[in-house]
C-alpha cells in the first residue's frame, strides 16, 4: 500500500492551513442583519421589488438561518410607511420567523412612524436609529457637537418613552473621533440601548482599523458595565473592495452581528455580500446552517432588483466552479475517479462545490487538454474515443471558443458524419 491508496476521513490531513488568527475560536453566536430589502435598495442601479417579491426574498432569509432584517425607512413619508405596513402584514400573515427592523433618523417623525406601526401591528419592530459622528459629516451638516449629543438623548428619550428597542447607530463612524465616539456610546448605553452599531459608511476602514475601533468599542461596553447585555455590530460598505475583509475582521475581535446584502448591492459600490459572508462563516465553522438555498436566494434578489450575477462571482456565480484549463481538469479528473466527492471538490478549489448544491464542472476551451473532452463526453454517456477526443479538442483550439455541452453534441454528430463520409470514399 502506497501513501496514495486510501482518501483520508479528514481532508485537512492534505490542506495546511496558514491561519491563525482567532476567528475559528470564536465561541458566540454570531448572527447576521439582512439589509438588501433597505440599505440594498438604496442603491442608484437597482429596481424596487414588488411585495411578492420581497416576501420571496424574506422567505429565502429564514432559509439560510437569517433571523432578523432592515426592511425600511418607515420615516421616509406616506409611500414608505405604507410599504413597510404591507410587508409586515404579510410577515405576519405568513408566521414569518424573522424579527423586524426599520432604520430611523433621530427625528421625531420617523420614530413616531415607527411607534405606530409596532403598535398596530402588537409585534417587536427594531430601531435601527442613526446619526452621523464624524466632523467631516457635522461640518457639512452645520452641526456643532453638543446639538449632536442634544439630539441623541432627546431621541433616545421618546424611544424610551415609546417602548421601542434600539440600536444606536453611528454613521460614518471609522472616521470619527475616539472621545467623541465614547460621549456618544455612553450616551446610548445610558439611555437602555441594546445594541451599538459601528458603520463604516464610506468603506473608509481596512481591516486593522476595523480591528482597533471594534476592539475600542468592545472596551468601551465593558467598562460601562453591560457587557452581555448591550450587543455590538459592523456595518461596512465596499468602496476600497474591503467590505468582507473588514466583516470577518470584526467578527475576529468581537462583532456579535454583520450586516450586508445579498450580491453587495448596496449605495455606491454597495454593502457587504451577505452570500460570501455566509460561506466565510460556514467555512470558519460560525455559522451551522445549511446553505444549500444560497444561489437560490441570490437569483431572487437578482431577478427582483434587476442586478446580474457575474459569471466570476465566487460560489454563485456561472463560472466559480468551473474550469477549462487542461492541468486542472486532469487533477480534478483523477480525484473525480477516486469515487469521493468532497475530495474532488477541493483539489482545485478553496470552496467545497456541494455545501450549495453545486459540482466541480470542467468545460472545454482554447486552453483545454484531452481530459476536458473525456469529462464532458463521459457526462454525455459518450464513449471517449481517442480520434473523437482529437476533434473536438482540435475545433476548440482553432477556434478559441468554450464548447459547451449542446455545441458538444453537434460535433459529435458532425464526426460521425465525417466518418461516414470517410468510410464510404474507401
Amino acid at each position: 500500500m502506497t501513501d496514495f491508496d486510501q482518501i483520508p476521513e479528514d481532508l485537512n490531513e492534505l490542506i495546511h492551513n496558514w491561519d491563525d488568527r482567532s476567528q475559528s475560536k470564536v465561541k458566540r453566536e454570531i448572527t447576521i442583519d439582512d439589509e438588501t430589502l433597505r440599505d440594498g435598495l438604496q442603491s442608484p442601479s437597482v429596481k424596487n421589488p414588488s411585495l411578492k417579491e420581497k416576501l420571496d426574498i424574506v422567505r429565502m432569509m429564514v432559509n439560510l438561518g437569517i433571523t432578523t432584517a432592515d426592511m425600511g425607512l418607515p420615516g421616509s413619508g406616506a409611500e414608505g410607511v405604507a410599504d413597510f405596513d404591507e410587508l409586515i402584514t404579510n410577515i405576519i400573515k405568513e408566521k414569518i420567523e424573522i424579527l423586524p427592523r426599520a432604520a430611523c433618523r433621530t427625528h421625531e417623525a420617523d420614530l413616531t412612524a415607527l411607534a405606530k406601526l409596532s403598535q398596530k401591528h402588537g409585534i417587536t419592530i427594531f430601531n435601527d436609529m442613526f446619526i452621523a459622528s464624524s466632523k467631516i459629516r457635522r461640518f457639512a451638516e452645520g452641526w456643532h457637537f453638543a446639538d449632536v449629543k442634544d439630539t441623541v438623548y432627546k431621541a433616545l428619550a421618546f424611544t424610551q418613552q415609546e417602548n421601542l428597542p434600539t440600536m444606536f447607530v453611528l454613521e460614518d463612524a471609522t472616521r470619527s473621533k475616539p472621545e467623541e465616539l465614547e460621549q456618544l456610546f455612553y450616551l446610548a448605553i445610558d439611555n437602555g440601548v441594546e445594541r451599538l452599531c459601528l458603520t463604516d459608511t464610506v468603506g473608509y476602514a481596512t481591516p486593522e482599523a476595523t480591528r482597533n475601533i471594534v476592539l475600542f468599542t468592545r472596551n468601551l461596553i465593558k467598562k460601562a458595565g453591560v457587557e452581555g447585555k448591550v450587543k455590538l455590530d459592523w456595518h461596512g460598505h465596499n468602496d476600497r473592495g474591503l467590505a468582507l475583509s473588514c466583516a470577518l475582521a470584526a467578527i475576529d475581535v468581537g462583532a456579535d452581528q454583520i450586516h450586508g446584502c445579498a450580491l453587495g448591492i448596496g449605495e455606491r459600490t454597495g454593502n457587504t455580500p451577505i452570500e460570501l459572508l455566509l460561506v466565510n462563516l460556514q467555512m470558519a465553522g460560525l455559522w451551522d446552517h445549511d446553505l444549500h438555498r444560497l444561489p437560490d436566494y441570490c437569483q431572487t434578489v437578482s431577478h427582483a432588483v434587476g442586478v446580474q450575477i457575474p459569471k466570476n462571482w465566487p460560489v454563485i456565480g456561472r463560472d466559480a466552479f468551473a474550469t477549462s484549463t487542461g492541468v486542472h481538469a486532469a487533477a480534478i479528473l483523477k480525484a473525480h475517479k477516486r469515487g469521493q466527492n468532497k475530495f474532488s471538490d477541493y483539489v482545485y478549489s478553496s470552496v467545497p462545490a456541494s455545501n450549495f448544491g453545486f459540482e466541480q464542472l470542467i468545460r472545454i476551451g482554447f486552453m483545454s487538454g484531452k481530459s476536458n473532452v473525456i469529462w464532458m463526453l463521459d457526462k454525455l454517456n459518450i464513449k471517449p474515443d481517442p480520434e473523437l477526443v482529437s476533434y473536438v479538442l482540435g475545433i476548440a483550439k482553432s477556434h478559441r471558443k468554450q464548447i459547451d455541452y449542446e455545441d458538444l453534441k453537434c460535433l459529435v454528430e458532425d464526426f460521425k458524419k465525417n466518418k461516414k463520409k470517410e468510410s464510404k470514399q474507401n
